[in-house]
């Protein structure tokens, strides 16, 4: 068979499965000698920070790999695939969170000591504001992990023949294993490992592609002439999935959420050992994206020179978009014994980094949130132990979670977009807390619920009546060259016709379908954080604000923190003097504006001053 002409491609070979199971063997080592090295510390500190000793460059791989999943590595060079280079763009958002997130949420959540990012709620809230936050982090993520284990394993599956069950079991009982033994140090290190094997594995399809084409510079102008360098739409139409707009605005926010108050990132730069490697690690964290992102989408445009006059997905020889990448594999790397089996590895190492990273941090919110508060005279050996328990559990609840994916059928996609909806308004929360101190519980509670449900809303509403392709904008595809079309899959969404008896209510639903519903799925966030915080702010307005003597000025965003390269113990210090000084003020019934004021702030510098925005 000639390569990009459709057809039948080959399966596994034995060395194809050696190099996998040697990645897998290799990621479980690690976690076993991250247990044995650091077996006569055992306290819960060590287990779910590292015992708050890492350094920034494992750190920033580690915060690169763990959301580069299995979805990633499949996904994104499908995506380049079908609608282009403008996924790339994603790049300057992934520059605007990390600067965000290391100069405005690091500091506050390193300088507070604290292990769960939800503890910050019960800080500035209340105690049920933090339950309610926890409920909807393990929700989610639980969900969201599950579908991490599931797609790839469908995928690869279906391409190489893999039992399906049978790897969902191992890839969870690997994780497992390492998450239990070894904590996050074991994560850390095996996301380090998994990163590489991810990053080869984007750069053989690109080498190997290159030499079938003729050259990068074949592949380039074969994209060009397809239109899929077309990457800056600069139509501020919110409705359309991909502009310049959506993505860089919509999809800052978005990674915003993902990165400054998800508990599987916040756990891991708040592990280092002091702030300045806390923000190093998230500036060398831009790098590792910009890098993934590139390799990915090449690797989608290298796809698309290949298969341009023979679109795999149309011509019936895979099942699913998500498939073509491991299709292109085995079509153009068989040849080379072991080399189809490290890109499995990569997917599933992308696969493993997220798994084992959302097993920790449900272990880590779950002990803080929910064991803690109950038992709280507990030895650091029996917290040990729960810490085990728990990952062996979650481990098995998300394998439960995948199980139940494969149930859903289209409800895959609605299940992904959840975690997107359920962030923003977190997000909107935190952002609430942080910067205005007249936002009370009341407020901060009606808002956080308001804001999920137009959230869910309108990401449920987009799966029943998804947009039609004036919004996708996805590119034309050919199987004019393909050496057999008798299985053509052409699947296309059904348009509105005129064939619908025009009642009041299907007005309604081709009105919203045709406007909200086709909001840019980027936008998700951007919404429910706005809404949040709006509705936030007048219902603490109407409810009287909030009572300003009962709160800590360390729990405010501070003009020193941003920017501030040398932090460290001298922040530590500062931190000690403020607490130290606003006691004091409660204590003799101080008056300072500081307490009083009724304006959006940044606590200053100087301790006993507070400046007004």
């Amino acid at each position: 068979m000639t390569m990009g002409t459709g057809g039948p491609v080959a399966s596994f070979s034995v060395w194809d499965y050696v190099v996998f199971v040697g990645t897998v063997l290799g990621a479980a080592g690690i976690g076993l000698f991250q247990a044995i090295r650091g077996r006569k510390n055992n306290s819960s500190g060590e287990f779910l920070l590292g015992g708050r000793q890492m350094t920034a460059v494992p750190v920033a791989m580690s915060l690169t790999a763990s959301f580069m999943s299995g979805i990633t590595v499949i996904g994104t060079p499908a995506e380049a695939y079908r609608f282009g280079a403008d996924y790339w763009i994603f790049a300057i958002s992934y520059a605007i969170m990390s600067i965000i997130t290391a100069e405005i949420f690091v500091p506050l959540f390193y300088r507070l000591g604290i292990t769960s990012t939800y503890e910050y709620l019960e800080m500035r809230f209340n105690k049920l504001i933090r339950v309610i936050g926890t409920s909807m982090y393990i929700t989610q993520t639980a969900l969201y992990t599950g579908m991490v284990i599931y797609a790839p394993a469908l995928a690869l599956n279906q391409i190489t023949g893999m039992n399906l069950w049978g790897v969902l079991v191992a890839t969870g009982v690997v994780c497992i294993l390492y998450c239990t033994l070894g904590g996050l140090k074991a994560v850390i290190w095996t996301d380090v490992f998994q990163m590489v094997i991810m990053l080869a594995g984007f750069v053989a399809v690109i080498a190997r592609g290159a030499v079938i084409q003729g050259g990068l510079g074949k592949i380039w102008d074969d994209c060009y002439q397809g239109g899929r360098l077309s990457a800056f739409d600069f139509d501020p139409d919110p409705l359309k999935r991909h502009t310049f707009w959506t993505i860089v605005v919509g999809g800052s926010v978005m990674w915003v959420s993902i990165y400054s108050i998800n508990q599987s990132q916040v756990q891991r730069y708040i592990s280092c050992k002091t702030l300045t490697q806390a923000k190093l690690s998230l500036y060398g964290n831009i790098i590792g994206l910009w890098l993934t992102v590139s390799l990915a989408v090449f690797s989608g445009l290298t796809m698309y020179s290949i298969y341009k006059d023979c679109d795999p997905f149309t011509n019936g020889d895979v099942g699913a978009v998500d498939q073509l990448l491991p299709y292109l594999v085995m079509d153009i790397l068989a040849a080379y014994p072991g080399v189809p089996g490290l890109f499995v590895s990569a997917a599933y190492s992308g696969t493993l980094s997220t798994v084992s990273s959302s097993i920790n941090a449900l272990v880590a919110v779950t002990v803080e949130d929910f064991v803690r508060p109950v038992w709280k005279n507990l030895t650091e050996k029996q917290v040990s132990w729960i810490n085990m328990g728990l990952s062996i559990f979650f481990g098995f609840l998300c394998i439960g979670m995948a199980a139940i994916a494969s149930l859903m059928g289209s409800i895959l996609q609605a299940a992904l977009s959840i975690f997107g909806m359920i962030s923003g308004p977190l997000l909107g929360l935190y952002v609430l807390g942080m910067f205005w101190r007249t936002a009370n519980s009341t407020g901060g509670l009606t808002g956080l619920i308001v804001g999920l449900v137009i959230t869910l809303w309108v990401g449920f509403g987009a799966q029943i009546y998804p947009p039609l392709a004036d919004k996708t904008n996805p590119l034309p595809i050919s199987v004019a060259g393909c050496n057999r079309t008798q299985d053509l899959n052409y699947t296309t969404l059904a348009p509105w016709t005129g064939a619908v008896t025009l009642t009041p209510l299907n007005l309604i639903s081709r009105a919203l379908a045709d406007s909200w519903y086709s909001l840019s799925y980027l936008y998700f966030c951007l919404l429910g954080s706005l809404v949040t915080v709006i509705v936030g702010l007048v219902v603490s307005a109407i409810t009287g604000g909030c009572k300003q003597e009962n709160l800590r000025l360390d729990l405010f965003v501070r003009r020193r923190d941003l920017f501030c390269a040398g932090c460290g113990k001298d922040s530590e210090a500062l931190d000690s003097e403020i607490n130290e000084k606003a006691g004091s003020e409660l204590k003799n019934g101080s008056n300072n504006a500081g307490f009083k004021d009724s304006q959006f702030n940044i606590v200053d510098k100087d301790v006993e001053k507070v400046t007004k925005m």
